[in-house]
């Protein structure tokens, strides 16, 4: 078979074709049946061949990989099970990245790569508030005000809502209770450590994609356990990263592999309650991305968790045991059952519900493009260790990594919050010297001019983020000591 894929064996030994590869993927079923490990063995598969991976470590389970595995008495039962003769363990190139950057490299992006329509949704804005964060981004844009890290966003907030009357006539109506909401959700986006995604270096897609000096696929580790605690965060963050590979990086065609494969963990989070607009963002990106070289294989509890107009799009499938306790389980099944092209010696729907751990029903596209009928079998077991790694060894392999002292250190360049600050010191000290020189002035106010009130901004936004850090150093140690008592 050459480089085909070796995944699971059932009557016949299942593969998935690199050439097919790029087609997209779905792994599915409930917690416990054997989907991590399931991802592993495919990760193995790719990385052998010469393919990047990327993929999210939602347990933390999936740092073992870059350790030879060993021979635990459940690998033997599979491995006799399946009748290997000839299985190795292995280990494989691996590099780990972490928003907070504490276990593997940090992994940013700017607030303008980010966007409004990724930023609303992370801030959870309705309609309204969201047209007028559109705004805020054409109002930046149109100035060249860069939007690099939250401290920017804040200031361009403040700027925009302060003059709102005079943005009026260009850019539409902008209320202050939009720009109350905003400031509101991005105060609870910091209080969740969103303040370390945003800044610079900025990832570079170069460095996801890489390969050992054995030719081997590196397979890139999101550290995701601590992001997991705020999903929406984890969600689109990932939607960012898969639509940045989509925007720049060059049509591929027809390959005999990927250029890389893209695992998205914990899929439901993606599409819960997501906007129409963001659905539709997400369906043209997996259609599209393809033509780029990138597989995307969504991993997810229950196949009813991805929109229809997406799953159709799912070529590549491992379903893992569901159980059907409920009318909506039973639902899930019948979907999951109804996806497959029909084993005429297998009922489908009652065998999802029968299958042991490490046993999935499974369908790969064949060389022509269409997917094969449905067999059941058992996943093979990985050749890298099952399980994470101990943090000392994560340590080692993030310091010896090519990549490590790119990103470790963040860079604060002159950009929005800056620009506006100086902006506001210069015509403070030219107000100044001119109330030095004018002994009185006229009685009634001169309309200040926008870039008055621009300079007035300023100075406020960066006197309250001032006054708030020192409320935070001085209550938060009195109310954390408090609360420990």
């Amino acid at each position: 078979m050459g480089q085909d894929l070796l995944i699971a064996k059932g009557n016949n030994e299942l593969f998935i074709l690199p050439g097919m590869a790029n087609r997209h993927g779905l792994i599915a079923g409930a917690t416990g049946t054997g989907k991590t490990v399931t991802l592993q063995v495919m990760a193995e598969n790719f990385s052998r061949i010469g393919v990047p991976v990327f993929m999210a470590d939602v347990k933390g389970d999936l740092s073992g990989v870059c350790k030879i595995g060993s021979a635990t008495p459940k690998i033997k039962d599979r491995i006799q099970k399946l009748g290997i003769s000839d299985f190795n363990f292995n280990a494989f190139p691996v590099v780990f990245w972490d928003v907070f950057g504490e276990n593997g490299h940090p992994v940013r992006a700017t607030v303008s790569e980010m966007g409004p329509l990724l930023l609303g949704r992370l801030l959870g804005l309705n309609d309204t508030q969201a047209g007028v964060l559109n705004i805020v981004f054409k109002i930046a844009d149109d100035n060249k005000l860069l939007l690099l890290d939250l401290k920017d966003f804040r200031a361009m907030i403040q700027y925009v809502g302060d003059n709102a009357a005079n943005f009026k006539t260009n850019y539409g109506n902008i209320s202050t209770a939009s720009i109350g909401a905003i400031q509101r959700s991005l105060l609870e986006l910091e209080n969740q450590g969103a303040d370390k995604l945003f800044g610079e270096p900025a990832l570079n897609l170069d460095d996801l994609i890489q390969t050992d000096a054995k030719g081997r696929g590196v397979i890139n580790i999101l550290a995701a356990d601590k992001l997991m605690q705020s999903p929406k965060m984890y969600a689109v963050f990932l939607l960012w990263l898969l639509s940045e590979l989509f925007e720049k990086m060059p049509e591929a065609g027809d390959l005999d592999k990927p250029k890389l494969i893209f695992f998205f963990d914990e899929a439901h989070l993606l599409f819960n309650d997501a906007p129409k607009a963001l659905l539709e963002k997400i369906e043209q990106v997996v259609r599209l991305v393809r033509s780029k070289g990138v597989g995307v294989y969504f991993v997810s509890q229950n196949p009813l968790d991805i929109p229809e107009t997406v799953l159709g799009q799912l070529g590549n499938r491992v379903q893992h045991a569901l159980r059907a306790f409920t009318p909506k389980d039973q639902k899930a099944v019948q979907t999951a059952a109804s996806t497959f092209r029909a084993n005429p010696k297998l009922n489908t729907a009652s065998a999802i519900m029968e299958l042991a751990v490490g046993e999935a029903l499974v369908s790969f596209l064949d060389d022509k493009g269409s997917p094969c009928v449905v067999e059941r079998a058992w996943i093979y077991p990985p050749s890298g260790q099952i399980g994470p790694v101990t943090p000392e060894e994560r340590k080692k392999i993030v310091q010896a990594s090519a990549v490590y002292g790119t990103y470790e250190k963040t860079v604060d360049r002159e950009s929005a919050y800056e620009l506006l600050t100086a902006r506001a010191e210069k015509h403070l000290e030219t107000t100044q010297k001119q109330n030095a020189t004018v002994p009185s002035r006229p009685s009634g106010r001169t309309p200040e001019t926008m870039f008055e009130a621009a300079a007035k901004s300023a100075i406020r936004s960066v006197g309250s983020q001032i006054g708030r850090e020192i409320v935070r150093g001085v209550l938060g140690s009195i109310l954390g000591s408090s609360r420990r008592r």
